[in-house]
């Protein structure tokens, strides 16, 4: 006997958000890109100088480029090169947009704990892209 699976109201709403979050995204990288394939705006690195930059590590070609970590690519937005990390980073932040959309849902439901659970949730994945942790290779 197979059991038929209802989807909860957040679920639904999350998904929906999620769905309409993806695609948006995804249109954003599909122009960002094309824009610079085009060459519509001048990239921070020309196309042709690239491969001298593939075998750096990241350290050396951070300085090699003048390119800083984190959110300062948000200066460079009028480079081709850098103008698809708008899609990039929209697409890493629709998680956040979802969790938010169905914090309310929980709450009026009366399900405290999961309310909670999905603001602590938000909490660590802004903490997380604000760039105040700082781990790895960065």
């Amino acid at each position: 006997m197979v059991k038929k699976y209802q989807a909860t109201e957040e679920q639904l709403a999350y998904a929906g958000i999620l769905d309409i979050g993806m695609k948006i995204g995804m249109l954003a990288l599909i122009i960002t890109f094309f824009i610079y394939v085009f060459g519509i705006f001048t990239p921070h690195i020309p196309v042709g100088d690239l491969p001298k930059y593939w075998s750096m590590p990241v350290k050396e070609y951070l300085k090699a480029t003048d390119i800083h970590p984190g959110w300062t690519w948000l200066g460079h937005l009028g480079k081709g090169d850098f103008l698809n990390f708008l899609g990039i980073a929209f697409l890493s932040g629709v998680t956040m947009i979802c969790y938010i959309s169905i914090i309310p849902i929980f709450f009026r439901k009366k399900d405290t704990v999961y309310g909670f659970l999905a603001i602590i949730e938000v909490l660590v994945l802004v903490l997380a892209a604000s760039g105040i942790l700082r781990g790895g290779g960065h």
